[in-house]
């Protein structure tokens, strides 16, 4: 390929607006361009870019067994109300509606379990069809109230979504043990540093999920991870271990005025009392119903743990109105003494406040807290205790109950689920045992955000010159630039033919700029290896060879001074043999 051919060319300047760098590299290196908020042009070195990402994924999915179909991009709604989810997600604003010339109602594939479902129901119908894993990889829409990040949240977006069937919970957990495995090998193919971290299933259904994250600073979700036993959770969906507070003898209860002071951090300053050794209570609204929780007051509320919980579809902070009916004050105020056991609304505790003694918490009165607080004398005793609020970094391991937790952030490269039986069960989708006996498949559902890919990429691996695209997602592995395109321009072709030959994937910069240029664009653009035609090719017949990642060079490359990238000189039949060896690791 000839780099004149290619376009957009690069940009000398970042774009405006765009705070994380693999954004503003993708678009200044020409990889994508963007028509509308959340919409992307994927120019030809992006698709080349995400074109690797699918044949790994495709190898990937050979390799475990499933089989590939396609899925239409329109689904009707009567499907969708056979799961009782074409409402929500209308409603929530999250898909696309259309509607035919007689007035047919469908939505533009926001995902596609109802679609496979049918697909199931209709051809899978003996206990001899089962299991099987079918897949498909294509485009899907989604109405993105804040699109950002380029394509990390995006409107429209290329995924590859896995569905699982089987007889049984034991079928299920093979069947998801096994794509857990592709998906490893899938990014560690792609050059990925991730990590593995229970999820919530979220809107999917089902129990058990876990994500895979690409660990970058720029990530849209924040992650709990222990370094001593490799546990990981999603800040929403992580645990903890507590390991209990040391016994205290009750101390004679006061009631304190607190004028206008509401917040943890004022009651801190205010009473010299560290927010662990307070217990804050919030009322919540859960669905439109007020629920209260009580948790230590140095934590925060998880409204994904308490919806989970709840079994309802969404919780937030309940309006001041609302904290005054359940309460008798204001905001900031609430507490369990004459209130828990008191009142007919949900009442839960959250495990941070088992065994806290000797407490501050609100007196439900405006202006007023009780210090030195303790259940069973103050109020009634608690029986049970819940995990409802979010993790944080320093806390301990909920798995090897030793390993202290730090916080990293992550953007979501894959999803995998443990459905049970939350599509098959509505939407009468069976299958003939042994017996005859018609039983719902037990179903997993796996997704990876194929052109999302493209972007965590870039967010991992880059430097202050550019883009640093791992050897197996480069568009081109080899970037041949001629030092001086009319004394150097044939001699350039000459070895961008032969080491085409060579099976390398090789791009030929024949633009008439000067070298400066053309090695800035290169550095941007992220070519693992720049062959450089000019002296040494003259003098020598040697080609000079530049390594791009710093980091990772060949033991054959040396730095000629601070700041440089590795160099080495070869001839041509040496650095082709070379390629083909890194190519070679790459596929072992």
């Amino acid at each position: 390929m000839h780099y004149s051919k290619i376009y957009p060319k690069t940009r000398r300047d970042d774009p405006s607006d765009v705070p994380s760098p693999g954004t503003r590299l993708l678009i200044r290196a020409g990889f994508i361009a963007q028509v509308a908020s959340g919409v992307w042009i994927m120019t030809p070195l992006g698709l080349a870019v995400r074109r690797r990402v699918e044949e790994i994924v495709r190898q990937e999915m050979r390799r475990a067994g499933a089989v590939e179909l396609e899925l239409p991009i329109l689904q009707p709604r009567v499907l969708w109300e056979e799961t009782h989810r074409w409402d929500k997600y209308v409603e929530s604003n999250t898909a696309f509606q259309v509607k035919d010339r007689k007035d047919a109602e469908f939505l533009l594939s926001p995902t596609a379990e109802e679609v496979i479902t049918y697909f199931a129901r209709t051809n899978l119908q003996s206990f001899r069809d089962l299991p099987i894993t079918l897949w498909q990889m294509g485009p899907k829409f989604r109405d993105e109230l804040r699109p950002r990040q380029g394509l990390i949240r995006c409107r429209e977006f290329i995924m590859k979504d896995a569905y699982s069937f089987g007889e049984g919970s034991a079928a299920m957990k093979q069947a998801y043990d096994a794509m857990e495995e592709a998906y490893q090998r899938v990014f560690r193919r792609c050059g990925f540093n991730f990590i593995e971290v229970e999820a919530d299933s979220g809107a999917i259904g089902g129990s058990g999920s876990a994500e895979f994250m690409a660990v970058t600073e720029f990530g849209e979700d924040v992650l709990l991870y222990c370094p001593d036993c490799h546990y990981g959770g999603n800040q929403e969906k992580a645990s903890v271990h507590y390991v209990g507070y040391s016994p205290e003898d009750p101390q004679d209860l006061v009631k304190l005025p607190t004028p206008d002071i509401r917040t943890v951090q004022e009651l801190e300053d205010f009473t010299g009392i560290p927010a662990s050794k307070m217990a804050k209570t919030i009322v919540m609204d859960a669905d439109g119903k007020p629920v209260i929780v009580t948790m230590r007051g140095d934590l925060e509320i998880s409204e994904v743990k308490l919806a989970n919980l709840l079994g309802v579809k969404n919780v937030e902070t309940a309006d001041a109105e609302t904290v005054v009916a359940v309460t008798g004050a204001p905001v900031g105020f609430a507490g369990p003494i004459n209130l828990f056991g008191k009142t007919d609304v949900p009442y839960f505790f959250d495990r941070s406040v088992d065994g806290l003694r000797n407490f501050l918490c609100g007196a439900n009165e405006e202006d007023v807290h009780f210090i030195n607080v303790n259940p069973g004398r103050d109020f009634p005793q608690i029986n049970e205790y819940h995990d409802l609020s979010k993790a944080v970094a320093g806390q301990n391991c909920p798995s090897c109950k030793i390993g202290r937790l730090v916080e990293k952030r992550g953007i979501e490269l894959g999803h995998i689920f443990q459905l049970q039986q939350v599509y098959s069960k509505p939407m009468n989708a069976c299958y003939a045992n042994a017996e005859g006996t018609k039983t719902p498949y037990w179903m997993g559902c796996y997704g990876i955000g194929v052109s999302r890919i493209v972007q965590a990429i870039a967010e991992q691996k880059n430097d202050d010159r550019g883009i640093i695209w791992p050897w197996s997602l480069t568009p081109f592995h080899v970037v041949v630039i001629p030092v001086n395109a009319e004394k150097n321009g044939s001699d350039a072709e000459h070895i961008y033919e032969s080491l085409s030959g060579y099976g390398i994937s090789v791009l030929i910069d024949d633009r008439e700029l000067r070298i400066g240029e053309k090695l800035t664009d290169a550095e941007l653009l992220g070519w693992p290896i720049q062959v450089v035609v000019g002296k040494s090719w003259e003098q020598d017949k040697k080609l000079e060879i530049r390594w791009r990642d710093p980091a990772t060079a060949d033991s054959r490359f040396t730095i000629p001074k601070p700041g440089t990238l590795p160099t080495a000189t070869m001839t041509v039949e040496d650095f082709a043999a070379l390629c083909v060896e890194l190519g070679d690791r790459q596929n072992n």
